[in-house]
């Protein structure tokens, strides 16, 4: 225990901050960039009731903000309030924090502006007929004068961090700010279609967004005509929330998350939570690293979430925050999965072709007789020879809507549907295949091995050795038998029937980082990754001729999943080519 008599105390040492200093120092908590002031502007704005709120800014914000509405304004004395810390018309007490309906509440932004730069508001009251002026510098009233206005507020900052030197040392090149602020406008704009909101800088118009009736111009703003006009819209009711989802199929994802938009209650909140149920409900339609886009409105009860979470308002916290989790990962899931099919069908009419068969380098052309299976120059030991692995089984195509035309290199069956050419990867296709029956034998307890008529010994290092003697028992529950024979030697007595044949030696080694990273493998995460693994090396090659009844078993066998649109990496399965796009590309219509 510290001997306080021992110790020599320094009076003094603690003091009281002076107004100004506190104040840069709130100003820094709020104010980041100019991005953030045209943020705070805006949002007022729009609390005011503006149905039009125009921007204008210098010098990528740095030398000039300007934010004029024509909402409701202010007369003398809430011109002069307003620059009071904590002064706000839209809370009065604490209970008011869980019945906030506005985007502003706290009383900061306008005196943390205020205090690192210069300053100008012009406010009208709509039932006053003159308006009044008002300066201020570096937080400090300068004057304030009748002036004549129309109806609402303009607020002018300039010369931005002039009085703190070392935070404008920290500003990015005029054209990153630029694109921060167009962002900004952007996000704040989006769900509010009834509002003309208008961003210029100098001569040039950065955004013009007026009022309609639905979001289909906004969308087409944000996130480009192409990508809005492919949108999956999701809605679902939940008790005391709603969310409505509109989502890019998962071939035009994105390298970095920046176009992943969530809307609470009309805040636009940047939630890692939220987002990673949205990941979460496009599971393994996405490939490692790639992100979706995605736009989100949540509305709930105010009572059920907490927005004083962070000076920037840009965080929230649910009360039932897994409960939301959920329901935000199955509306996008449902979505998803109601929309994304395979591009062809696998009953109904058949198609009517002529029988025989064209061979050139790479490509093998296959047209069976109607009614008659055809194995080409493959032989039936050859089929049989796979099904014994596990690799595909043997089923007897329906007459299809679609029919298979041949092998492009041994790896992608070429079919074709009502709509056009598809381009089927077979390795991903059938990947998804042994994936989706690793899971459904898993959680019908009847998971299927092989045992080895004479089991291979696998050596290991000693920290691998430590790391499989306490996964034994999880191992053995996904098909993977291994004892201990002594020393680092293990003996693998079984393997999952889909590996039978297949390199399990990559496998085992493929599976050791997985048992480091996974702590329970009987965990749906843990389970999934090894199933991934597992259904890449029990899976068909690529480069691996397939007999026309193998091939139409993987189109029979896809169209009974309910992903049969991505492999468990999230590589597509298929592409497709409409007549239009093959005629066009002919030149056969314009």
């Amino acid at each position: 225990m510290t001997n306080f008599l021992c110790c020599e105390i320094v009076m003094g040492a603690i003091r009281i901050l002076t107004e100004k200093v506190a104040a840069q120092i709130a100003a820094g908590e709020v104010i980041e960039r100019p991005a953030s002031v045209v943020r705070e502007l805006v949002d007022n704005s729009i609390d005011a009731g503006a149905e039009k709120i125009t921007a204008r800014i210098k010098a990528g914000g740095r030398s000039l903000i300007r934010v004029a509405d024509n909402g409701t304004g202010m007369d003398r004395d809430d011109l002069l309030l307003c620059l009071e810390r904590h002064s706000t018309s839209k809370i009065k007490t604490v209970a008011d924090l869980f019945s906030i309906k506005t985007l502003g509440f706290r009383g900061e932004a306008l005196p943390s502006i205020a205090s690192v730069s210069r300053m100008e508001i012009v406010s009208r009251a709509a039932d006053q007929l003159i308006g009044h002026k008002l300066k201020v510098a570096g937080g400090a009233l300068k004057s304030i004068e009748e002036t004549g206005a129309p109806a609402g507020t303009s607020v002018e900052v300039r010369d931005l961090f002039y009085n703190t030197p070392a935070r404008r040392k920290f500003l990015r090149a005029i054209n990153t700010e630029t694109a921060h602020i167009i962002d900004t406008v952007l996000r704040v704009a989006l769900p509010y279609t009834d509002i003309y909101f208008r961003l210029e800088e100098g001569e040039r118009i950065l955004l013009n967004l007026p009022p309609s009736k639905n979001l289909s111009n906004r969308l087409v703003t944000v996130f480009g005509r192409n990508v809005a006009g492919a949108l999956i819209e999701g809605a679902r009711d939940f008790e005391g929330f709603q969310i409505k989802a509109y989502l890019a199929p998962p071939d035009l994802s994105r390298s970095r998350g920046d176009r992943i938009f969530i809307y609470v209650n009309g805040r636009n909140v940047r939630d890692r939570y939220l987002s990673s149920a949205i990941m979460a409900g496009y599971g393994q339609r996405l490939m490692k690293g790639r992100y979706p886009q995605a736009l989100v409105f949540i509305e709930i009860a105010p009572s059920m979430i907490d927005v004083n979470v962070h000076p920037t308002k840009q965080e929230v916290r649910f009360h039932q925050n897994r409960l939301v989790y959920q329901a935000l990962s199955s509306t996008v899931e449902r979505a998803l999965r109601r929309t994304l099919k395979l591009p062809f069908d696998r009953t109904g009419q058949v198609y009517e072709g002529t029988p025989g068969t064209l061979e050139t380098e790479g490509f093998t052309h296959v047209i069976a007789e109607p009614g008659k299976a055809y194995l080409g120059a493959r032989q039936v030991e050859d089929l049989q020879d796979v099904q014994s692995r596990g690799k595909i089984q043997e089923v007897v195509p329906l007459r299809t809507t679609s029919r298979v035309l041949g092998q492009l290199k041994n790896t992608y069956i070429l079919c074709e549907s009502r709509e056009g050419l598809i381009l089927i990867d077979q390795h991903a296709a059938h990947e998804r295949i042994v994936y989706e029956k690793l899971r459904k034998s898993y959680e019908e307890k009847r998971v299927e091995s092989q045992p080895f008529l004479i089991a291979p010994r696998l050596e290991f290092s000693h920290k691998e050795t430590r790391l499989l003697m306490g996964k034994l028992d999880q191992l053995r529950n996904i098909g993977i038998e291994m004892e201990h024979f002594g020393g680092n030697t293990f003996l693998l007595r079984s393997v999952p029937s889909v590996l039978v044949g297949a390199e399990w030696e990559s496998f085992i080694g493929e599976l050791i980082p997985l048992l480091e990273e996974e702590k329970d493998l009987s965990a749906e995460a843990g389970l999934s990754k090894v199933w991934t693994v597992m259904a890449c090396h029990g899976a068909v090659r690529a480069g691996h001729p397939l007999s026309e009844t193998e091939m139409s078993s993987i189109l029979d066998q896809l169209e009974d999943l309910n992903l049969p649109t991505n492999c468990p990496h999230g590589r597509p399965v298929f592409k497709k080519f409409t007549y239009y796009e093959i005629e066009k590309m002919f030149k056969r219509v314009v």
